[in-house]
């Protein structure tokens, strides 16, 4: 059987208990073989708080100990620049082959925009859609865009077709009712609450040691 590697990108500003519930929740699905975590520098958010290397030391710490195997891919943040998931799907395709399943992990809310990604639509050859939505959540939501939707509809598969192949379908799975906004968790630090419910006790502990997201 093929290897299968989950992509969990993000700007983790901070890392939360809601980005290791996605990454657990589709490592078991699919049965991945290794989860790689991506801090990103995105062309769409505005400025973030914490340095690229405080996001990856925080990723780091956070998913430190996980019962799988997991890597912290820098590429992004090596780059220096804004990136594209485009160039850095590209980027590992290049390095891992054509035939590893590359399960590209995502939230709902990232569907309302996947439209504005660079050349979204050629996503799909370079790697699986594996969408996390919480329960009720349907494809043909008024905020997915219609060309969205249909994309993700007619490559829906299971999650072992998904490890069968190595990119162009995608995984729908209602059932993750993780509801967590690092917008909020930083609001929260700034009035001075720990938010200890909702980020990893070690990343806690980093982020007053840096005092981070105080202003």
């Amino acid at each position: 059987m093929n290897a299968c590697i989950a992509l969990l990108g993000g700007t983790f500003d901070p890392v939360h208990k809601g980005h290791l519930a996605l990454g657990a929740h589709f490592m078991q699905l699919l049965g991945a073989d290794q989860l790689r975590v991506i801090p990103s520098l995105p062309w769409q958010k505005a400025a973030l708080q914490a340095t690229p290397e405080q996001r990856a030391e925080m990723v780091a710490l956070a998913f430190a100990g996980l019962p799988f195997p997991v890597l912290i891919d820098r590429q992004e943040i090596a780059r220096g620049k804004a990136t594209y998931t485009i160039d850095t799907l590209r980027a590992i395709r290049a390095e891992v082959g054509a035939d590893v399943s590359l399960c590209f992990l995502m939230g709902a809310d990232q569907l309302q925009n996947l439209d504005s990604w660079q050349e979204w639509s050629t996503l799909f050859e370079l790697a699986h859609f594996c969408v996390a939505a919480r329960p009720g959540f349907a494809l043909d939501d008024a905020s997915v865009p219609t060309a969205v939707a249909e994309q993700f509809q007619r490559r829906l598969a299971s999650p072992s077709r998904l490890r069968g192949a190595a990119a162009g379908l995608t995984c729908l799975a209602a059932d993750l009712a993780e509801d967590i906004s690092a917008t909020a968790i930083r609001a929260a630090l700034q009035r001075g609450e720990r938010a200890a419910s909702l980020i990893p006790p070690v990343v806690l502990d980093y982020i007053e040691q840096h005092n981070l997201y105080k202003n």
